[in-house]
C-alpha cells in the first residue's frame, strides 16, 4: 500500500518538486519548505506567483511580487537571477544551457547563463512562457495565439494565430508541437512543421495543469472529472482521435496531473484533495491519497518514479511513497 507523509502548511502551494531527491514546497507567501532531515523553511520572495522545476540544473525557478526571479537548489541556498523592481513576475520557465525566462506585463525576458538578459516586448500581456526542449526557442502565450522567439539570434519571431485568450504554453518533448491552454475550456495546438491547427475541446472547466508522458506519446490535462490524455504518437498529433479518460469521478474535477518519468502512468489530483494513479494501457487505478483539505494544485514524481510530492490550495502538502 502507498504511504503518505503529510506536511500541513498554511496557504496556497504553487509548486511541489523534488530537488536532489528532497521534496520542496513553494507557497504563495514566498516561503519554500523542504523535508531534509526535518522540516526546514526559507523565505525567498515577498509573495510568490510562479514556479517551475529546472530539470537540467536540478533547481527551482520562482518569480514573485517583489520583481525577483530566484533559483533555489536542494540545499536551500537561493540566488537572485534577476530583479526588475516593483513589477510582478507572473510566469517563469527553465531552458537549455542554463537559460531562464520570466515575464511581467507585456514583456518576456530571457536570462542567459552568463547573466546577460534579452527583452521581448508584445502588444498585449504575456500570459505564459515555455522553452522548447530542442534548441534555444521561447514560446509565449498571449491574446489571439502564441509567439515563438529565438533568443540566441536576431531573427524575426514566428506568430501562431488563433482567436481567443491563451493563458499557458507547453512544447512536446520532441519539439514538434506546441500546445496552449485557453481562457475558454479548451486547448489549442500547432504542428510546427507546417502550422497545422489542433483543436482540443469538450472540457467542462478550464485546463490549468498539463503533463507530457515520458516519451511524449500522450499529453495529460486537467479541467474535467477525469484526466484527459490526448494521443501524440502520430505525425499529426491528436487530430481525429479520441482522448483517453482516466480516473473518472462523477462531478469532481481533476485539478492537477503528473506523468510518471518512465512508465505510462499518470498521477491525478482532484478538487477534494484525493490523489489516484492510473495506467494508460489497462486503465487500472490505485488510490494514493484519500481526500484532504483543498484542491490539489501541484504534483511531481521523483527521478526514480517511486515518490510523489503534492501540494494543495489550502497548504495541505506531503509525499506519497508508492514503493512502500
Amino acid at each position: 500500500m502507498p504511504t503518505v507523509a503529510p506536511l500541513d502548511l498554511t496557504g496556497h502551494c504553487v509548486a511541489a518538486v523534488f530537488l536532489g531527491g528532497v521534496p520542496h514546497f513553494a507557497l504563495a507567501d514566498g516561503t519554500v519548505h523542504r523535508l531534509d532531515n526535518g522540516h526546514k523553511t526559507e523565505t525567498i520572495h515577498d509573495g510568490l506567483l510562479a514556479a517551475v522545476y529546472d530539470a537540467a540544473g536540478d533547481r527551482l525557478i520562482t518569480g514573485g511580487e517583489d520583481g525577483k526571479t530566484v533559483a533555489t537548489k536542494a540545499d536551500g541556498v537561493s540566488e537572485t537571477l534577476a530583479d526588475i523592481g516593483r513589477k510582478w513576475i507572473t510566469s517563469v520557465a527553465a531552458g537549455p544551457q542554463g537559460a531562464v525566462a520570466f515575464a511581467t506585463g507585456r514583456s518576456a525576458w530571457v536570462r542567459f547563463a552568463d547573466g546577460k538578459q534579452k527583452e521581448f516586448q508584445h502588444p498585449r500581456s504575456v500570459e505564459g512562457i515555455a522553452f522548447s526542449p530542442k534548441g534555444m526557442r521561447l514560446g509565449v502565450a498571449r491574446y489571439n495565439g502564441a509567439t515563438l522567439h529565438f533568443p540566441g539570434a536576431d531573427g524575426k519571431p514566428v506568430d501562431l494565430e488563433w482567436a481567443g485568450a491563451h493563458t499557458g504554453i507547453s512544447f512536446s518533448p520532441d519539439g514538434a508541437f506546441v500546445v496552449t491552454t485557453m481562457q475558454e475550456n479548451a486547448l489549442h495546438g500547432w504542428k510546427l512543421a507546417d502550422g497545422k491547427h489542433m483543436r482540443m475541446t469538450g472540457y467542462p472547466g478550464k485546463v490549468k495543469s498539463l503533463s507530457w508522458s515520458a516519451k511524449g506519446r500522450w499529453l495529460a490535462s486537467s479541467g474535467a472529472p477525469a484526466a484527459i490524455l490526448w494521443p501524440f504518437q502520430s505525425k499529426d498529433g491528436p487530430m481525429g482521435k479520441a482522448p483517453l479518460e482516466l480516473g473518472t469521478r462523477g462531478n469532481l474535477m481533476v485539478t492537477a496531473v503528473a506523468c510518471h518519468p518512465a512508465e505510462e502512468i499518470v498521477a491525478i489530483g482532484y478538487q477534494d484533495g484525493m490523489v489516484l494513479a492510473a495506467r494508460f494501457g489497462d486503465q487500472k487505478e490505485i488510490l494514493l491519497r484519500r481526500p484532504g483539505k483543498g484542491a490539489v494544485t501541484s504534483m511531481a514524481w521523483d527521478r526514480e518514479g517511486r515518490r510523489i510530492a503534492f501540494g494543495s490550495e489550502a497548504g495541505d502538502c506531503g509525499v506519497i511513497d508508492i514503493s512502500a
